[in-house]
């Protein structure tokens, strides 16, 4: 069965460039189109989509407002949103997430990132690009909301609850933990949902923030240029 796609970006050539990205690959279908927020929400109603690639600036409705919508709609509850978008500026990224995005990616990615990531989205997972990633870690470090869980909340962490925090604190998906691990998908997904629980964590972003203030994962400085 295929995994059902919505674009919304403002730009025909983009959307036109992801549908024939997305239509070439096997087990992905684009199913609607829309170039505002406000058509995005209605087109998603009615075709309900197993994912939204949703962009950010677009006129009459922006995608974070249509990504609220979308979220709130009782009836849309399995539909998962991807922002795709040229901006990372921090505000996006954790306006996106408390929007109810299911992951955040950048324009400049690799086709075969995106492909996956919408495959990962679908299945229910949360993504975030890495450079997005290292942003809510520096923006969290710096002190900016929303707070994070308590970092004396890591002693009630399993060992092997321990790694897979980590191992989400560097930006692997369920899958890729799973299989670092050498465990099933399933399990990695309740060592998470676990965690999660554990911590009082809202959301995966959350949960990898969690990692690093708590030094099961190491920020590498950045390098001089």
């Amino acid at each position: 069965m295929s995994i059902r796609v919505v674009l919304v970006d403002d730009q025909s050539l983009i959307r036109a460039g992801l549908r024939a990205l997305i239509a070439a690959e096997n087990g992905l279908e684009v199913v609607g189109e829309a170039a505002d927020g406000a058509r995005a929400v209605e087109v998603v109603v009615r075709e309900r989509p197993d994912v939204v690639l949703m962009d950010i600036r677009m006129p009459l409705v922006d995608g974070l407002e249509a990504t609220r919508r979308i979220a709130a709609h009782p009836a849309l509850r399995d539909v998962r949103v991807l922002i795709l978008t040229t901006f990372e500026a921090d505000e996006y990224v954790f306006e996106a997430l408390r929007a109810g995005a299911g992951g955040f990616l950048l324009k400049d990615a690799e086709p075969t990132e995106l492909l996956r990531a919408i495959r990962v989205v679908a299945a229910g997972e949360s993504l975030l690009s890495p450079s997005v990633t290292r942003r809510v870690i520096e923006t969290f470090a710096a002190g900016a909301p929303p707070a994070g869980p308590s970092i004396a909340l890591l002693e009630e962490l399993t060992s092997r609850e321990r790694e897979v925090v980590a191992l989400a604190g560097r930006g692997l998906s369920n899958e890729e933990i799973a299989e670092h691990l050498v465990i099933s998908p399933a399990t990695a997904r309740t060592h998470i949902s676990r965690a999660m629980i554990k911590l009082a964590a809202r959301d995966r972003a959350q949960l990898v923030v969690f990692a690093y203030e708590s030094g099961l994962v190491v920020a590498r400085p950045r390098r001089a240029v």
